[in-house]
């Protein structure tokens, strides 16, 4: 009974939310004309999405850095973006952080790694996003626009994804899976692709998929997933065990939809 209240309480929460903070028409239809991603969305599907966008503004706290201004259509095209992922499931996905921190092109962190020997040495490495577990997300902007100019990659979508896979702990490849979902079948399908993927990279073999996809279990999750959304017949040729179990993990189907009215564009980053 307990928790049947707090859900007719968090529903109230969340119309009012709607209710008050509803997304101008002009600049809704001005973040899908910039998101050919969203191109194959049917009416039903974009009302959703323009709700679970509207949640995640209110919910979240956008920081510019190095004097960056994030205006209201830049954390609207961001959104957009990162509630694709969660179109079918729970804006609570995205719970326990608050914070996304957007640079205005890519930065450098310091990274602590041991050789053999257990020296460890300090390294600079330049990077256009990251996700921090229990805390913010952080973005470049300049690879934001990059990635909608030449297509095929979301520096959004890989960072969230990330977030969903540190909802179980560590960004491992591995997030919560639905009840429906066999474990042994998730294990079979990812780990499966990763080691494939990394096996014809020791071949020299070119790959259809982004080659750091090979990284980590934690990077695969995320570059698949980039994949799902943006090329889903590149990703089902590839692996089409791991487009099923995406499948199923975002209770999406991209393949399904009709194709984009948009031509396609370019792979290239």
């Amino acid at each position: 009974m307990f928790g049947a209240v707090i859900a007719r309480l968090r529903d109230w929460q969340r119309r009012r939310v709607l209710a008050r903070h509803a997304i101008a028409e002009a600049d809704w239809q001005r973040t899908l004309d910039a998101l050919p991603m969203l191109d194959r969305l049917d009416a039903d599907e974009l009302a959703r999405l323009r709700e679970r966008v509207t949640l995640f503004l209110h919910h979240k706290h956008f920081i510019g850095a190095q004097g960056l201004a994030v205006s209201a259509e830049m954390a609207l095209l961001i959104a957009a973006q990162a509630c694709l992922p969660i179109l079918n499931l729970d804006i609570d996905d995205y719970r326990g952080w608050r914070s996304i921190v957007v640079y205005p092109r890519a930065f450098v962190v310091e990274l602590d790694e041991a050789d053999e020997a257990g020296v460890v040495h300090q390294q600079w490495q330049e990077r256009a996003g990251e996700a921090w577990e229990q805390g913010a997300v952080i973005l470049s902007w300049e690879d934001i626009c990059a990635d909608l100019e030449h297509g095929g990659y979301s520096v959004v979508i890989h960072e969230l994804a990330h977030k969903l896979d540190m909802q179980s702990g560590g960004p491992n490849g591995f997030p919560p899976l639905h009840a429906d979902m066999p474990v042994r079948e998730w294990t079979a399908a990812m780990q499966g692709a990763f080691d494939a993927l990394n096996a014809a990279l020791e071949r020299g073999d070119d790959t259809a998929i982004d080659p750091y996809a090979a990284e980590e279990p934690g990077e695969f999750f995320a570059v698949v997933s980039e994949h799902f959304f943006l090329d889903p017949a590149l990703l089902h040729g590839a692996f089409p065990q791991v487009y099923s179990q995406l499948a199923r993990y975002y209770r999406q189907d991209p393949l399904r939809r009709p194709p984009s009215p948009s031509p396609p564009r370019g792979s290239a980053r």
